[in-house]
Formats: C-alpha cells, sequence, structure tokens
C-alpha cells in the first residue's frame, strides 16, 4: 500500500542538472511514486539568482538561503548538485544533522572528504548516495559496491570525460591538432569557456579518487593520485601509435598491486591497442573496464555528463534513498576495512612508448639502447628515421616501474646525441 504523507525533497542547485532533476520529479510524479511506495514532493530549491524564470518550478519554492532550506527539520532526502568545496560540504553536513539523507553529485567535494562526509551519515543514521558523480548515467557506484560485493576488484580502468574523450577522438580520426580539436569541443558545448579541469585531468582523477576507494574497499582522496593532462599529445604521437595498431585515450586507472598489498590511482594520456573495448569509445562518451576475480572482465559504457544522463543517476540514488526512508533503513555506506596502503606512482609497472630527437650519425642506437639497459629497463621494439642529420628514435619497451623509466629519460636527456625527448607515453591495456 502506498503512504500518503509525501517524501520532503529539497534541491541545492538548479542548473542544467537540478533543473532536470525538478523537471523529472514532476512529470514522472506517478511512476515515481509507484516505485518508491510513496509520493515525492518538491519542498525548496535553493539558487544563487532567484529572479531567474524557471519553467515548472513554482516560485515560493525558490530560495537563495540555502542554509535555512537544509535546517527545516521536515525534509527527508536534500539533492546537492551545486558542486565545489564549500558551502556543498558544509550544506551536505547540516542535511545529516536535521534529518535528511543526502544525494549529490559532487565529485569534487567526495574526493577531497569522502570519508568525513561518511562518517557524518553514519554518525546520523542517514543515507549518502553519488551515483552522478562519477560518470553521468552509467551505473557505476552501485555496481561495484553491491553487486560485486562479493568478488575481489583488481583494476578498474576507464574513460570517465567526455571532453578529453571527445578531442582525443577527433584528433584520431580526423588528424587535427589539439588546438583545432578543442576548438571545435567549446563550439560544440562539449568543452568549457576555461577547460582546465578537463583536459588537465582534474575531473577524471576526482573520480578515479572516488572509485578506487569503492573498488579496494580503501580510503583514497584526491591528492593520492597521480595526474597528467593531455595537453601535450600531438598528431605525431597519434601516427605513432596507429602504427602500432593503436590509440590515445585519456585514462583512469585504478590498480591493487600483484601481491594484493598496495593499491594506486592515476589518470593520463595513454596508447591502447585497438581490439581493447575502451579504444572503440567515441565522441563525448565514457566506459570504465572493470577486472575483477570471479566476474572476469565488465564493461560499463553510456553518456557521461550532461543534464539528462546527470539528473538520471540522481533520480535513481533518490528512488533508493526514499525507499530506504520508508523501510526505515539505510543503504550501504563507506566500506573502507581493508585500508591499503596508496602507492606512489613509481611503483606503477607497465609499458612505454619514448619517442627521442637524436643526431642521425653511428653508435646513437647503441648509446641509447645502453642507457635503458643501466636502468633496467629491456627494449621490445625500435624504429629509427634520420635525414640531414637529424633523426627521430621511437623506443617501446617491455614492462617496467615508472621511477625505472624516470631514471632512463633522465639519463637520455644527458646524452650529447639526443638533441630531445619528444613524448613519453605510457602503453595501457595489453
Amino acid at each position: 500500500m502506498m503512504r500518503t504523507r509525501p517524501l520532503k525533497v529539497a534541491l541545492l542547485g538548479c542548473g542544467v542538472v537540478g533543473s532536470e532533476v525538478a523537471r523529472i520529479m514532476t512529470t514522472h510524479a506517478d511512476d515515481l511514486a509507484a516505485r518508491i511506495g510513496a509520493p515525492v514532493e518538491l519542498a525548496g530549491v535553493a539558487v544563487r539568482r532567484p529572479d531567474k524564470v524557471r519553467e515548472g518550478i513554482p516560485a515560493e519554492l525558490v530560495t537563495t538561503d540555502a542554509t535555512a532550506l537544509v535546517k527545516r527539520g521536515d525534509l527527508d532526502v536534500v539533492v546537492e548538485v551545486i558542486g565545489g568545496i564549500e558551502p556543498a560540504r558544509t550544506l551536505i553536513t547540516t542535511a545529516f544533522e536535521h534529518g535528511a539523507s543526502v544525494v549529490s553529485a559532487n565529485k569534487a567535494l567526495l574526493a577531497q572528504d569522502g570519508a568525513a562526509l561518511h562518517a557524518a551519515a553514519e554518525e546520523h543514521d542517514k543515507d549518502l548516495y553519488y551515483e552522478a558523480a562519477v560518470a553521468g548515467a552509467i551505473p557505476l557506484i552501485r555496481p561495484l559496491r553491491e553487486s560485486l560485493a562479493g568478488d575481489k576488484v583488481n583494476r578498474v580502468l576507464g574513460i570517465v570525460n567526455g571532453t578529453t574523450n571527445f578531442i582525443l577522438d577527433k584528433m584520431d580520426s580526423t588528424g587535427a591538432g589539439y588546438q583545432e580539436a578543442l576548438d571545435e569541443a567549446t563550439a560544440l558545448g562539449y568543452a568549457e569557456a576555461d577547460p582546465t579541469a578537463d583536459v588537465e585531468g582534474f575531473d577524471a582523477a576526482a573520480k578515479a579518487a572516488i572509485l578506487a576507494g569503492i573498488a579496494f574497499h580503501t580510503r583514497v582522496r584526491l591528492d593520492d593520485v597521480h595526474r597528467e593532462g593531455m595537453t601535450e599529445v600531438t598528431a605525431a604521437d597519434f601516427a605513432s601509435a596507429n602504427e602500432m595498431g593503436c590509440t590515445i585515450k585519456l585514462l583512469a586507472i585504478c590498480e591493487r598491486a600483484a601481491d594484493g598489498c598496495s593499491v594506486t590511482a592515476r589518470v593520463h594520456p595513454a596508447m591502447i591497442p585497438l581490439s581493447h573495448p575502451l579504444a572503440s569509445v567515441r565522441g563525448a562518451y565514457n566506459a570504465v573496464f572493470v577486472e575483477s576475480d570471479a566476474s572476469g572482465q565488465l564493461m560499463f559504457y553510456g553518456p557521461g555528463a550532461g543534464g539528462s544522463p546527470t539528473a538520471s543517476a540522481v533520480l535513481g540514488d533518490l528512488v533508493a534513498v526514499c525507499r530506504n526512508r520508508l523501510s526505515g533503513a539505510t543503504g550501504p555506506g563507506e566500506s573502507a576495512y581493508a585500508a591499503l596502503p596508496v602507492s606512489p606512482m613509481g611503483d606503477v609497472v607497465t609499458r612505454y612508448h619514448i619517442s627521442l630527437d637524436v643526431a642521425d650519425k653511428p653508435g646513437v642506437l647503441a648509446q641509447v639502447a645502453t642507457v635503458f639497459a643501466e636502468h633496467g629497463v629491456s627494449i621490445d621494439t625500435v624504429r629509427q628515421q634520420g635525414k640531414d642529420g637529424e633523426a627521430s628514435l621511437v623506443v617501446v619497451t617491455h614492462r617496467a616501474s615508472d621511477a625505472a623509466l624516470g631514471g632512463t629519460v633522465e639519463a637520455l636527456r644527458k646524452l650529447d646525441t639526443v638533441r630531445g625527448v619528444a613524448s613519453i607515453m605510457r602503453v595501457e591495456g595489453e
């Protein structure tokens, strides 16, 4: 039987995502009520610009006093889609203190202070759900912390930023340079006016921290994630990747060490074979590849951003939290029992593609090979092209630690015959 008293929901933020959440709550009200077991009522909307016309939202629900809204005491759920660290952090903890559970899409806050937010939710016996924080409409959080709760996840490898994937895909498919591809992404609305958070990997790093924490039952903060942007990727890098049967993606990679005693989390451009499922992810789409002991390899794919996809994930969390409210229960909270150390980037082991500008004369290759050998980095293949006293040398290594590769590159730069290190890129997915 359906409960007649509605569950009251407050919305913090009414931008692209927030307005879509409000719209779906209104247009799908009957379906949501049937799925939850009680109607849901939009009880208030906190905004910065109250004079802006918001279709479908009664003016009397709009307020600029978000603090007063979350302190009402009669709210069942607060949906936070304002983003950033403050005032979001204070508003979420205040909501818990005044009896509301929280649904959030705030990746930056969760990556930085997820442990404290989970602790606050547990202290007040409330839910904290955040499916929308990682990959838009793609279900990732719930499968990792519920569907795979009985399995051991060893690796999470994914494209979690649509802007960067659009840019890299455009460079690969058309031969465009980075700036040209970025300009097109901006014109089409895929890139912000200031794309730094996306192209420098900050957005993906926050998502990697969240994914690693859930996958490995370990607290992983944003500061634990090694991050490199993609602004230095060139058309020449794509040409080299294509010669190897690869493409280039900005990847978030979360791994359990082979001995199971530590984890790593990193974001950087990488070459991946065209045969890998992630290589076929085009445009602004996202995809995440999960590897675990029992289930093997799983891939989650779909739109990773935008108002409607992100609102879909928010509404899914809202339904789950409302069901919990009706039953008097709470869903899964933080699972950090493993408490594994997060290893530095130097411990990461992978393959590498290094492009060198060298003098075109006898003995250069032998000198370069000697440096690799002295640092314990084994060479897989070498390709050399020379003209008019200048040459390019492309070296692909076998698996080696990032620290060993770093020492190798430093030594190569000191050789008189090496004019410059044009490109260094990791090779993943093999």
